[in-house]
């Protein structure tokens, strides 16, 4: 019962979530996501580096990243 009340939960703040037009984003595994139009639901993101010497987009990371409840095994 527990996983059930979760995931209500989760679809209520999904529903409830606002498309912040600074921030586009198409990972749509991401609990942030706004799917349906590729943008982020956040207010503002951290961006990091998994690199000691970043040079490529590549590099960085979206560390704001939640995975998104039964998207992804």
């Amino acid at each position: 019962m527990p996983e059930r009340v979760n995931t209500l939960k989760e679809v209520f703040i999904m529903d409830d979530k606002k498309k912040n037009k600074s921030i586009k984003c198409d990972v749509s595994q991401c609990r942030h996501n706004l799917v349906s139009e590729n943008y982020c639901s956040l207010d503002c993101i951290s961006v990091g580096t998994h690199e000691d010497d970043p040079t490529v987009p590549e590099c960085t990371d979206c560390n704001s990243f939640v995975k998104r409840t039964g998207c992804c095994s």
